[in-house]
């Protein structure tokens, strides 16, 4: 065997070898990714998330994917001669917008039920209709009335405690019902916070648009690789976090404080950036974390 050869072995070893102690740490416990944004429209970069997810599954970790469609919704709303409308970036679902969002929810679900079991796992699709998993009010939007939107008030977990026992790796439309048995709609982002909440999960990832955190977006050098509850809320009330970053900040701190071990912001835009953030000593994106995690003052190359 030639020198080069055996070089780029060796190096395929030492990512193995460097990948060990986190497999060990996060044995057995849950991970819920929340996987919507560009990386489900290109269809490679949706073959690489899903192949990230199943590794996870396959050396330990206990998956749970929620994932989006808005993009697909809106395509499908145009399709019915309809215009995509939103109100403080919230979407505003009449019964037959609700009804499109449910079709094509429901149809992203069996695909990436699909893609999955391809690789040799086992997956349930399922929304949050399914075995009572989420119940919500009707949400409004700074007092207006944006139609057929949930605001979680309630999570059973039953149902994924079950699947995750039965060795499925669950995945998870975000639609539910409000206590009249009416279908709504909700955020994806929402609907994963909740869901990580409502498990005890060790991680909540969200792979969204950007590479991460920024004290500001307009300058590439302010990049946050990792930040504290108490740091990320001083961010907040400094406005400099705008646009769709605001709530999605708000979301990290609230499961950060509601017992959720640590929350990540990847780009999905970047192949397998699930395993280059969780298997690797720098990652690639943001880590949200408690203030007292013990990891908060560890060094880099920990």
């Amino acid at each position: 065997m030639e020198q080069k050869e055996m070089d780029g072995l060796l190096k395929k070893a030492e990512v193995l070898i460097e990948a060990l102690p986190y497999i060990q740490r996060f044995n057995r416990k849950i991970i819920v990714v929340k996987y919507g944004g560009s990386a489900m429209s290109n269809e490679e970069l949706q073959k690489n998330v899903i192949k990230d997810v199943t590794l996870l599954k396959l050396v330990g970790f206990k998956p749970i994917i929620v994932h989006g469609g808005g993009k697909a919704i809106s395509n499908w709303v145009g399709k019915v001669g309809k215009e995509a409308q939103f109100i403080n970036g919230l979407r505003v679902t009449d019964a037959e917008t609700m009804e499109i969002a449910e079709m094509v929810l429901g149809r992203v679900n069996k695909s990436l039920v699909t893609m999955v079991q391809e690789l040799g796992v086992r997956a349930a699709g399922i929304s949050g209709k399914d075995g009572g998993l989420l119940t919500v009010d009707k949400k409004y939007s700074d007092g207006q009335d944006i139609g057929y939107v949930g605001d979680i008030k309630k999570v059973d977990a039953k149902i994924l405690y079950d699947l995750l026992d039965d060795d499925f790796l669950p995945i998870v439309a975000p639609i539910g019902l409000d206590d009249n048995y009416d279908t709504y709609n909700i955020n994806a982002d929402d609907a994963a916070c909740a869901i990580a909440k409502a498990v005890g999960a060790d991680k909540l990832v969200f792979l969204t648009d950007i590479e991460g955190l920024y004290k500001d977006i307009n300058d590439k050098s302010s990049f946050i690789s990792r930040i504290t509850t108490s740091e990320a809320n001083k961010l907040i009330d400094s406005g400099m976090i705008g646009g769709g970053m605001l709530p999605k900040l708000h979301n990290c701190t609230d499961a950060i404080d509601s017992g959720v071990h640590r929350v990540h912001i990847l780009d999905g835009r970047v192949p397998h950036c699930l395993l280059l953030e969780i298997f690797t000593k720098h990652g690639i994106g943001t880590a949200i974390i408690a203030d007292d995690d013990e990891l908060a003052t560890a060094s880099d190359d920990e």
